[in-house]
């Protein structure tokens, strides 16, 4: 997704970028707060020449198709469901109010697989028969693009399913053409021991006496990424869906393509996973230069995902800012996430050569739930939803967040039905798994929270609402506004045209501030919009209730 302001920068030395890197984030820690929000209040605008660094963006909903819509009554979430709850997501008329006005959707894995989860394929250029067919699938797309909404799948290339083809070949033949595509230790004369980069244990496995690499777990052998001609197929795979009609794709573990090992954890290692990102990139753009490509790089140093935008993702999930906003609003304090924003975006403009954005989230399918997190507090859902709805980037909403859907971990328990209604049934609702955290109830499912005018998800519906019809808001970036109150979080949105001032009370308070006099650009004014409606502004001195967010504008 290239910049309106920029474009990429080619021929950047990979070394070169990670240094300058490292010397921005070092920069950053030493300024940081550490979260504290008690810096002294004084500003330093940008001088007035500088050039805004904007982020077109839209946003995101994630969903994992067994548990969202059912479409024929075998309890199981389909292709065809999500088609039917389109108009949920976005009918297409901006001058409606039911829908949630989302932009994109992201589908966890579509493919076959032996698992509920779908992260262990066993056809690559297929539709899981449980969600459907190809021809669900290009309906599907039809009608989102109908209503304007892109749609990226998940795309699964660091492993496969022990039951893929490829690794029962190779399994049983060490001359086959498919020995080479996984990592057989006695093959690469590899000692069979070590612990895993993803967090398992062991990820050496035992099969028909050798010995094969599976990080995640035995179900999951890791594919051999030096072997060209694997390379090479992953490649025509991506091809393959981007020719189907698919807008892009959010790519799994992208990490561990070649860190394995914990010892594997080094910059030469993540420069060979850069390079080989770099080269799917390219394929991708034979076919579509503007599909979208977003990592899943489970880090929170920004340099480590950094080196990922340069010519490879447009974006990667922002983890650390998720734990930062969900911890404000449960706190009730700013964690200086602006301030740490408006510093990692120069690095990763830098990296990129303006050609990034962010993917903001709270949580995704491997994490607890935001409100059982949140120990089911609405005022402090909202508050989260707030803030992650007013910041740069392309926020992704997890299916279930925007009703206050509780799930705490095994898995299973965070990726339950979608609660459609308060009584657990209806037309369409799917029941694959028991629903263990209470994640429907009368309070958090779509029927009991649809006309009313307080509900979480009317909250959800505004502030995506409010962020598609300001620009500042849908594609600025970010500068940093301090109030010296670590109750309240703010910062200012700006593109080349406009600018705009938010303000969050995280607190059950109502607090009075005080706006700063002589800002570059004149001062702030006026209230653009209050989610709360009980703010007041009287000269500079403002007032903003309990729980609630405001809209400045100058």
């Amino acid at each position: 997704m290239e910049h309106k302001l920029t474009k990429i920068h080619k021929n950047r030395s990979f070394k070169a970028l990670a240094a300058a890197a490292l010397a921005v984030s070092i920069l950053s820690a030493c300024s940081s707060n550490n979260g504290t929000g008690n810096r002294p209040v004084s500003s330093s605008p940008l001088p007035s020449a500088t050039v805004v660094d904007e982020q077109p963006s839209t946003v995101y909903y994630e969903i994992f198709v067994r548990s969202y819509f059912d479409s024929d009554g075998d309890g199981i979430g389909d292709l065809k469901g999500i088609t039917e709850k389109l108009d949920y997501l976005n009918d297409g008329n901006p001058d409606t109010q039911e829908d949630l006005g989302v932009g994109g959707i992201w589908l966890m894995p579509i493919n076959p697989s032996p698992s509920y989860h779908g992260y262990d394929v066993t056809d690559y250029r297929s539709i899981n028969p449980d969600y459907g067919t190809m021809e669900d699938l290009q309906e599907l797309l039809d009608e989102a693009h109908k209503r304007g909404i892109k749609v990226i799948m998940d795309l699964v290339v660091n492993h496969t399913s022990k039951a893929n083809p490829w690794f029962v070949d190779s399994a049983k033949n060490k001359d086959g053409k498919y020995r080479d595509w996984y990592v057989w230790a006695e093959d690469q004369n590899r000692p069979v021991s070590g612990a895993s980069a993803a967090g398992s244990g062991n990820p050496w496995h035992s099969l028909l006496g050798s010995h094969y690499l599976g990080g995640f777990w035995d179900g999951m052998p890791d594919l051999n990424f030096d072997n060209p001609e694997v390379r090479n197929e992953m490649k025509d795979i991506g091809r393959f869906w981007l020719e189907k009609g698919v807008d892009g794709f959010r790519l799994d573990a992208a990490k561990h393509i070649y860190e394995d090992l914990l010892s594997d954890k080094s910059e030469a290692t993540t420069s060979k996973n850069v390079a080989w990102w770099q080269e799917f990139r390219k394929a991708m753009n034979e076919v579509n230069p503007k599909a979208y490509i977003v990592g899943e790089v489970w880090e929170n140093s920004a340099v480590s995902v950094g080196a990922y935008l340069n010519q490879a993702f447009d974006s990667g999930f922002n983890f650390g800012l998720g734990e930062s906003l969900v911890n404000s609003a449960k706190t009730e304090k700013d964690s200086g996430v602006a301030f740490t924003l408006e510093r990692t975006y120069k690095l990763y403009s830098k990296l990129s050569g303006g050609a990034f954005t962010d993917a903001i989230f709270l949580t995704n399918h491997d994490q607890n739930r935001v409100m059982s997190q949140l120990q089911g507090d609405p005022d402090h859902a909202k508050m989260a939803a707030a803030m992650l709805l007013t910041l740069p980037g392309n926020p992704f909403i997890y299916y279930g967040e925007e009703i206050g859907m509780l799930g705490v971990k095994p898995d299973e328990g965070i990726r339950e039905p979608m609660g459609w209604y308060a009584g657990g049934s209806g037309k369409g609702q799917t029941a694959w798994e028991a629903r263990n955290n209470n994640g429907v109830s009368a309070d958090n499912s779509v029927d009991s929270q649809n006309n009313k005018e307080t509900s979480l998800l009317q909250y959800y519906r505004e502030l995506i609402a409010v962020r598609n019809e300001q620009p500042a808001l849908q594609n600025g970036s970010i500068r940093e506004y301090v109030f010296g109150n670590a109750g309240i979080m703010a910062y200012e949105r700006l593109t080349a045209e406009e600018r705009v001032l938010v303000v969050h009370n995280l607190t059950g308070k109502e607090q009075k501030l005080t706006l700063e006099a002589n800002r570059e650009g004149g001062n702030y004014t006026s209230i653009l919009r209050d989610l709360s409606k009980l703010a007041a502004l009287n000269g500079a001195e403002l007032t903003i209730s309990p729980y609630s967010t405001i809209i400045l504008v100058p």
